[in-house]
């Protein structure tokens, strides 16, 4: 079958297949930092990468990839140790940990850029696409490197499925199971390093904790269980990784990195929008119908209410009495009530005013709602 013609350009199936590896494994490992509480953790280990871009580089002496995501990895590493000794040494919140480290490391990393564009000259050339990413830069011979990362973040995860879950969940449990929270954390945190070394170079420094945060975010807009939501996540991170690709490659001149993080943002709101049970237009809806339902419901209490006190099973009753009891005309608390037969319009006489009465199946309803609804 012949590939269509935008899809034989070779720096687009690069690019793609980057975007699609670069998708799996931050949906996969930022499902683990959004339920942990760790957001904050992609965006200091993103920023910690710096220093280690820059030594990668001084070390090979060359825009080396590998050289340089070594580098990149053991910096965010180190990053993530430190954010950890300090939050268990010290009276400091987890927050404080995580400013203090991620200004460390991000100075640092600046140092070292500003020392080698001022000396290593033409050596230096694309070591800013780093910063914000640079997906057309991308090589052929660096997808094995991306993928063997991917490979071995997701064997890791599939190996030590339950501990982690475990420790995510409830680590408290996990440590009277003897479980070595510390060691399982730290390996998360070490694993969502590894994320951020497959896409700085499509996605960059500054933009890579989206990467890690929003698939997983929307994720968990629709879904209530682990599995699924790693699943989702990663599905929402390759649709993303696409969606920058494809359309960076039909817009000439738009960075795919930012794209590819635009397009990850769009899921995110239409999931907060839409997704059923916690979006927010799906609530409003909710809350809606169900001031709808206790507005109807408190209209037949007063009816079944007036009738009692009328000692008048079909006790009449006009729309300005109603008005009266609930300050607002319950047209549509009517309507509703009379569409499902549990109350019916009646002449009375020559009064211009709609009479209302309730029925036997009104009465029946309005004995199995709650009697302070009346005066909700």
């Amino acid at each position: 079958m012949t590939l269509p013609l935008f899809l034989q350009d070779y720096t687009l199936q690069t690019v793609l297949a980057g975007a699609v590896l670069l998708g799996i494994i931050s949906g996969v490992l930022g499902s683990f930092a959004v339920l942990r509480g760790q957001s904050l953790m992609g965006d200091v280990l993103s920023h910690a990468a710096l220093p280690g871009i820059c030594l990668g580089f001084l070390v090979a002496g060359t825009r080396d990839l590998g050289a340089i995501l070594t580098g990149a990895f053991l910096s965010g590493t180190a990053a993530a140790i430190m954010v950890l000794v300090i939050g268990r040494t010290t009276r400091l919140r987890a927050d404080a940990a995580l400013g203090i480290v991620l200004g460390l490391f991000f100075a640092g990393g600046v140092v070292l850029l500003t020392y080698i564009q001022t000396t290593q000259g033409a050596g230096q050339a694309g070591l800013n696409s780093f910063l914000f990413g640079q997906a057309a830069a991308m090589l052929r011979s660096d997808l094995p490197v991306m993928g063997g990362v991917t490979a071995v973040a997701l064997l890791l995860v599939g190996l030590f499925w339950k501990e982690f879950k475990l420790a995510t969940f409830d680590p408290l449990y996990a440590r009277t199971l003897g479980l070595p929270v510390l060691a399982l954390d730290l390996a998360l945190t070490v694993m969502i390093a590894l994320a951020i070394v497959v896409g700085l170079q499509m996605v960059g420094v500054v933009l890579m904790t989206a990467m890690i945060i929003a698939p997983a975010a929307a994720a968990r807009q629709w879904v209530d269980r682990l599995g699924p939501m790693v699943l989702l996540s990663a599905a929402f991170g390759i649709a993303a990784g696409i969606t920058g690709a494809g359309i960076s490659a039909g817009a000439r001149g738009l960075s795919t990195g930012p794209l590819i993080v635009l397009a990850a943002s769009a899921i995110v709101l239409v999931s907060v929008l839409l997704a059923p049970g916690r979006g927010i237009l799906w609530r409003a809806l909710r809350d809606w119908r169900a001031a709808r339902r206790l507005e109807a419901g408190r209209v037949l209490l007063t009816l079944d209410r007036l009738a009692r006190d009328h000692d008048a099973p079909g006790f009449r009753s006009d729309e300005g009495l109603l008005r009266a009891y609930h300050g607002t005309p319950p047209r549509r608390a009517l309507a509703r009530l009379e569409a499902e037969g549990l109350i019916r319009q009646v002449p009375h006489g020559p009064d211009a005013q709609r009479h209302w009465e309730i029925t036997p199946e009104g009465r029946a309803r309005a004995a199995e709602l709650p009697t302070g609804a009346w005066n909700a």
